[in-house]
C-alpha cells in the first residue's frame, strides 16, 4: 500500500538551492564570498604592496645611504595609537635590491621604535623622501583577521557534514519527529472482505468503525469508545492487516508506526517521537494510529538487567501520559498489535488506556479455507482443486502461512509450465511450507538410505496400530528440509486438547524408529535426537504442567512459560524442592522407558509388516496413509505408487551442505 508522510512533501523546482537532489550552488557561493572576503581583508591589511619583506632598521639605514630605496613610491608611516613602534613600509630602487635579497619581494616594511626616531620624517623629506603618515585604528579590522580562520574551518566542516546529517536522520533538527506514516486512502485499499478466517475479531471491531463514521450516536447515550485496543495472538495470524482494515471500512486517516521506530541513540528522542505522533493525531481527528510491534517500546519497567532509567522506559512513561491524557471525544483511535502480552507493562494494559483486547487466534478448518479463497483469487486453479480438503489438510496454519501455500503452488505450476494450478501442487507446497521442500539431489549411500527406510517405518506402523493416534498421512525417506526422512500425521478435525491416552501412545510413536533400528540391526543411529528432544518434551510437560502423573499429581512444578523474558526470569528461584526435581527426572524417565518398551513389544510382533513397509518405502521412496494400511491389511502394496521419475534439472533444488546428524531421520508431526 502506497505510504505518504503528510510532512514530507519537498519543493522539487529544479531552482531550489537546498533540494538533496541538485548541486548545492549556494553552499558554494557562500564559501567563495568567504574566501574573497578573506582577501580583501589581506589586502587592505597590506594597503597596496601586496607582499613585503621585514628587514632590520639598521638595514633600512643602510639602504638609505647606499641609494636603494626608491623616492619614486611614498614611503607610508603606519601610526598605531598607544604603541611604542610604528611601521614604515617602502620600496626598493627598481635594479638597486640587495644581493642578499634576490628572490625577495620588491616592497619592504620595518619597524620604528619612536622613542629613538622621532625626527625620522624630518630627516627623510630632507633627503627628497616622501612620507605619508596613515592612522592603523582599525582595531574591529584586527580582530576579524583572527577569528576568520577559525569561523571558515567550522564552516568548511558545515558543508561537508549537511549532506550526511541529512541522509542519516533527514534533518539534523527533525530526529524527534514521529515517523508515523500516513496511508493513502485512495489507493489499495483494505476492508473487511479482504480479512478472512477471523470474524470474531472482526465483530469486536465494528463497533470502533460505527464509532468513527458517526461517533454523535454513542456521544448522546453517554458511552465512549475505548481509548486503545491491543490485538494479541501469534505472528501471521493477521492482526496488522485487520487494522488496515478497520481504516479502510471506516474511510478516516491511519498512521502506521513501529514500535522499534521510537527509540534511537539520542536520549529523548522516543518520548519526542511519541508526544508528535499523537500531536499530528489530534490535527487529523477522527484517525487511527497503529503501532505495531508494541513490545519493542512496550515492556515491563523495572525488569531490566542493569536496573536504572533507561531510554525505553522514558518512552513508555510518554506513551502512558499521551494515552491518558488526550480526550476520546477527539476521535483518535490507539491499536496496538503485539505476540508477546506477557511481557507489556501492567500499567498499558488497565482500562482508560488499552481499554479492550482482541485475541486474533490461529484459524480453525471454516476459516482457513475462507483464507485460501481469499488469496486464490490472485491465482488461477485448475478444475477440481478442492479448496476445502486443502483447508482440513492444513490444521495449525496461519493466514501467512495459507497466502504462502498458494503462492508456492503458483511458482511450482508455473515451474512445470502448467496453465493452472493443480491439487498436486497444492499438496506440495503445503508439504513444503511446513516441512521443507523435498531434496532429491542429495546423494546418500544405500546403507544410510536402509536405515532411514526402517527408521521411518516403525513410525508409521505403530501410528496405524495404535488406538489413540492420529491418522497417517505421508511417510517418505526423501530428504526433506533438516531430515533425511519424514513420517507425517495429521488429525481428523481442529484439537485444541490432548488427553492422556493420546500422548502416552504419541510417545510410543515417537519411539518406534530407534526401536525398529535396534530390531532389525541390532544397532541404533544418531537419527533420533529430534524423537529423544521430542519425547522428552511431551513428558516434562505431562509431568510439570498437566498433572498427569500419578505420583506427583495435580500439583504445577515451576511456572512455565511459552516465553522466556530474561530479565524477570534470570532471578526467579524454583520453587520445588531438590528431593521433587529428583522425583520429576524419575517420573519423566519412567514415561519414555515405558514407552519405548511397548514400542519394542508391538514392532518385535510386527516385525514382518515392518520389513515391508521398509522394503516398499526403498523401491517407491514415499507413501500414503492409505498405502501403508493396504500392508497391514493384505500384507503387500495393492495400488503401487506411480515409479519413481528422475527429478526434473529445472526443478532441482541448489547444492546443499550434508546435514547434521541430529537431523536424521527425524520424525515430523503436523501440530494439533
Amino acid at each position: 500500500m502506497a505510504q505518504l508522510d503528510p510532512r514530507s512533501s519537498k519543493d522539487k523546482n529544479p531552482r531550489n538551492f537546498g533540494n538533496d537532489n541538485n548541486f548545492n550552488w549556494r553552499g558554494i557561493l557562500l564559501f567563495a564570498c568567504a574566501i574573497a572576503l578573506l582577501g580583501g581583508f589581506l589586502l587592505s591589511r597590506n594597503g597596496s604592496y601586496g607582499n613585503v619583506e621585514e628587514i632590520s632598521f639598521t638595514d633600512f639605514e643602510k639602504y638609505i645611504d647606499e641609494g636603494r630605496i626608491s623616492k619614486e613610491e611614498p614611503l607610508q608611516l603606519i601610526v598605531t595609537e598607544g604603541r611604542s613602534t610604528q611601521t614604515l613600509r617602502g620600496a626598493y630602487e627598481r635594479g638597486k635590491k640587495p644581493s642578499s635579497l634576490a628572490g625577495a619581494p620588491d616592497h619592504f616594511k620595518t619597524t620604528i621604535f619612536i622613542e629613538y626616531n622621532k625626527d625620522l620624517k624630518s630627516e627623510l623629506e630632507n633627503r627628497g623622501y616622501k612620507v605619508d603618515i596613515k592612522a592603523d585604528s582599525d582595531v574591529m579590522l584586527s580582530a576579524l583577521l583572527q577569528f576568520l580562520p577559525i569561523a571558515l574551518f567550522f564552516l568548511i566542516l558545515y558543508f561537508f557534514f549537511r549532506q550526511q546529517i541529512r541522509n542519516a536522520g533527514k534533518g539534523a533538527l527533525n530526529f524527534g519527529k514521529s515517523k508515523a506514516r500516513m496511508l493513502a486512502r485512495d489507493r489499495n485499499r483494505v476492508t473487511f472482505k479482504d480479512v478472512a478466517g477471523v470474524e470474531e475479531a472482526k465483530e469486536e471491531v465494528q463497533e470502533i468503525v460505527d464509532f468513527l463514521k458517526d461517533p454523535k450516536k454513542f456521544q448522546k447515550l453517554g458511552g465512549r469508545i475505548p481509548k486503545g485496543v491491543l490485538m494479541v495472538g501469534p505472528p501471521g495470524t493477521g492482526k496488522t492487516l485487520l487494522a488496515r482494515a478497520i481504516a479502510g471500512e471506516a474511510d478516516v486517516p491511519f498512521f502506521s508506526i513501529s514500535g522499534s521506530d521510537f527509540v534511537e541513540m539520542f536520549v529523548g528522542v522516543g518520548a519526542s517521537r511519541v508526544r508528535d505522533m499523537f500531536e499530528q493525531g489530534k490535527k487529523s481527528a477522527p484517525c487511527i494510529i497503529f503501532i505495531d510491534e508494541i513490545d519493542a517500546v512496550g515492556r515491563h519497567r523495572g525488569h531490566g538487567l542493569g536496573g536504572g532509567h533507561d531510554e525505553r522506559e522514558q518512552t513508555l512513561n510518554a506513551l502512558l501520559v499521551e494515552m491518558d491524557g488526550f480526550d476520546t471525544q477527539e476521535g483518535v483511535i490507539i491499536i496496538a498489535a503485539t505476540n508477546r502480552p506477557d511481557v507489556l507493562d501492567p500499567a498499558l494494559l488497565r482500562p482508560g488506556r488499552f481499554d479492550r483486547q482482541i485475541t486474533v487466534n490461529l484459524p480453525d478448518v471454516k476459516g482457513r479455507e475462507e483464507i485460501l479463497r481469499v488469496h486464490a483469487k490472485r491465482v488461477k486453479l485448475a478444475e477440481g482443486v478442492d479448496l476445502g480438503v486443502v483447508a482440513r489438510g492444513t490444521p495449525g496454519y496461519s493466514g501467512a502461512e495459507l497466502a504462502n501455500v498458494i503462492n508456492e503452488a503458483a511458482l511450482l505450476a508455473a515451474r512445470r509450465g502448467l496453465k493452472a494450478i493443480t491439487m498436486a501442487e497444492m499438496e506440495e507446497a503445503r508439504d513444503k511450507v511446513r516441512w521443507g521442500k523435498e531434496r532429491r539431489s542429495l546423494a546418500i549411500s544405500e546403507k544410510e538410505k536402509e536405515n532411514t527406510a526402517y527408521h521411518e517405518a516403525g513410525h508409521a506402523l505403530l501410528c496405524e496400530v495404535l488406538e489413540h493416534t492420529d491418522p497417517l498421512h505421508k511417510v517418505t525417506i526423501i530428504p526433506r528440509g533438516p531430515s533425511l526422512g519424514s513420517t507425517m500425521y495429521l488429525p481428523i478435525e481442529d484439537k485444541y486438547t490432548n488427553r492422556k491416552n493420546e500422548l502416552l501412545d504419541r510417545l510410543v510413536v515417537i519411539m518406534g524408529g530407534r526401536v525398529a533400528e535396534e530390531i532389525v540391526f541390532g544397532d541404533v543411529t544418531n537419527g533420533a535426537t529430534g524423537d529423544i528432544r521430542m519425547a522428552t518434551g511431551i513428558a516434562r510437560k505431562m509431568v510439570c504442567e498437566w498433572g498427569m502423573s500419578e505420583r506427583l499429581g495435580m500439583v504445577e512444578y515451576g511456572e512455565h512459560e511459552d516465553y522466556v523474558f530474561l530479565g524477570r526470569d534470570i532471578s526467579r528461584s524454583r520453587a520445588y524442592s531438590e528431593a521433587t526435581a529428583q522425583e520429576i527426572d524419575r517420573e519423566v524417565k519412567r514415561l519414555c522407558d515405558d514407552s519405548y518398551q511397548r514400542a519394542l513389544k508391538v514392532l518385535t510382533l510386527r516385525k514382518e509388516t515392518l520389513v515391508t513397509i521398509a522394503k516398499a518405502l526403498l523401491e517407491y521412496e514415499t507413501l500414503d496413509g492409505g498405502q501403508i494400511r493396504e500392508i497391514l491389511n493384505n500384507g503387500r502394496l495393492v495400488n503401487p505408487p506411480p515409479p519413481i521419475s528422475p527429478p526434473n534439472r529445472d526443478d532441482r533444488p541448489p547444492e546443499t551442505s550434508r546435514p547434521q546428524p541430529e537431523g536424521v531421520g527425524g520424525l515430523t508431526e503436523a501440530p494439533a
